[in-house]
């Protein structure tokens, strides 16, 4: 791992840590600003999910719990792509609900609500590169594009050998046809 990557991977972690914390302790107080959001979302999930919880303290600190694992994870390097792209998710309804700006009954709550908003925008810019960056390795897309760069080929190369079996063996079947007419009686 690169310097800039053992670095920047901790301090980016470390507001999701410091965040998380704050929500796990203040979760009943959060769950009332989530709650709007909740009701929005809440049903739709359970679309999918039936058995999907409702309740917005709850659902809070399930988030907070998924920040601080996914941010330990961005932090030491373990599946720090996974834990990034974790991490980018969760800040949706997290900047959602936290920072409705176009609700702000003032100028100057308005303005603060629009800093924490651009803020967590920003953490999300950089967790999606963190969740693209490969560390120097091939990516999945490259790698799918290889396979199937290397399949093409694959295929291309038996192709062009069957191609060459059959012209062989259309010779083969005329000197054979020719031999055969020779040794006939009468020929």
């Amino acid at each position: 791992m690169s310097l800039s990557r053992a670095i920047a991977r901790p301090l980016l972690a470390a507001a999701f840590v410091t965040g998380a914390a704050g929500a796990l302790k203040n979760s009943s107080a959060l769950a009332e600003k989530a709650e709007p959001v909740t009701e929005k979302l809440v049903p739709l999930v359970r679309r999918a999910v039936p058995q999907f919880p409702s309740d917005p303290t709850l659902l809070v600190r399930v988030n907070a719990g998924v920040q601080l694992a996914a941010a330990l994870g961005l932090a030491t390097g373990k599946a720090p792509r996974c834990s990034a792209a974790v991490l980018a998710a969760t800040m949706v309804p997290t900047t959602w609900a936290g920072y409705p700006f176009w609700k702000a009954d003032s100028p100057a709550a308005k303005k603060e609500a629009q800093m924490g908003f651009t803020k967590n925008v920003s953490l999300v810019g950089g967790l999606i590169i963190a969740a693209g960056d490969t560390d120097g390795a091939p990516g999945v897309a490259w790698r799918t594009k290889k396979a199937a760069s290397d399949a093409s080929k694959g295929a291309k190369s038996a192709a062009r050998s069957a191609k060459r079996e059959v012209k062989s063996a259309k010779r083969a079947a005329k000197a054979e046809a020719k031999l055969a007419a020779k040794s006939l009686p009468g020929a």
